[in-house]
């Protein structure tokens, strides 16, 4: 919750196989006297083998019936943010989105969360994630517009200063953010501080731009992937962010 107001792109790679023939043209010999001759076709080519396709998981991978079933069914575009331990800065984020059958994935990018770890029960000021599912459903950033469908404010009010837990600039850290639906009012500009739950119940938890270090709250990627990811969030797909640690996320 590094607080004042990814295309991820997904990777998808298909095997295009092209085949090449060449014949050989049957030259007449033109000497009277040569014995007619009586070619052997070529043997046909072994056929090409069969490319082996992964099918896309049926369920989001890692994820416990309790956090599944939190999932909206009507999701297409899931961002999710694992973290190493309950304890721990470090985390990855990946975004799936939903296919026929299952759900592909995306590039696992590396992150930060709280500088504590996570948490079930967010307050103000703990240093900690909230774990949970969160819609994402307003961006917005220093930066102009990158080309995302999603409400974007582009204005001075993002800009970041001072430095973080381990000495390094924040400058830059809010060129983008998503708005997680954590404690705020959905359809306003992440800079909206109303706070349904309470001021006590902290909020401004955002994804946004790494600064090399934990966050107060907030889950933050390398800038290049903030891009692709907002490039890539559609609303009609009802983007949702599931993050918490490893261990939470599979209850």
């Amino acid at each position: 919750m590094i607080a004042p107001r990814t295309s991820i792109a997904l990777l998808a790679a298909s095997l295009l196989l092209t085949g090449c023939g060449s014949g050989a043209a049957a030259i007449s010999d033109p000497r009277p006297e040569a014995a007619p001759t009586t070619s052997t076709p070529a043997p046909s080519p072994p056929p090409s083998p069969a490319v082996s396709v992964q099918a896309a998981p049926r369920q989001l991978p890692g994820l416990g019936p309790e956090t599944l079933a939190q999932v909206p069914s009507a999701t297409g575009q899931v961002v999710m943010a694992t973290g190493r331990g309950k304890n721990s800065s470090r985390s990855t984020v990946v975004l799936y989105e939903r296919a026929a059958g299952g759900w592909l994935a995306g590039e696992e990018w590396p992150a930060h969360n709280a500088y504590k770890g996570w948490t079930h029960h967010h307050r103000a000021g703990d240093l900690r994630s909230p774990v949970g599912v969160y819609d994402l459903t307003d961006a917005g950033g220093l930066l102009p517009d990158p080309g995302t469908r999603l409400p974007y404010d582009h204005g001075d009010g993002f800009t970041a200063t001072g430095t973080g837990f381990e000495g390094e600039e924040l400058a830059g850290a809010f060129d983008y953010v998503i708005a997680v639906n954590y404690n705020r009012q959905p359809g306003t500009s992440p800079l909206d501080w109303t706070r349904p739950l309470g001021a006590k119940r902290g909020g401004g938890i955002w994804l946004h731009v790494d600064h090399a270090g934990p966050t107060q709250g907030c889950v933050s990627i390398a800038r290049e992937h903030m891009r692709e990811l907002l490039q890539r969030l559609d609303p009609k797909q009802r983007p949702v962010v599931v993050m918490g640690d490893a261990e939470s996320l599979a209850r």
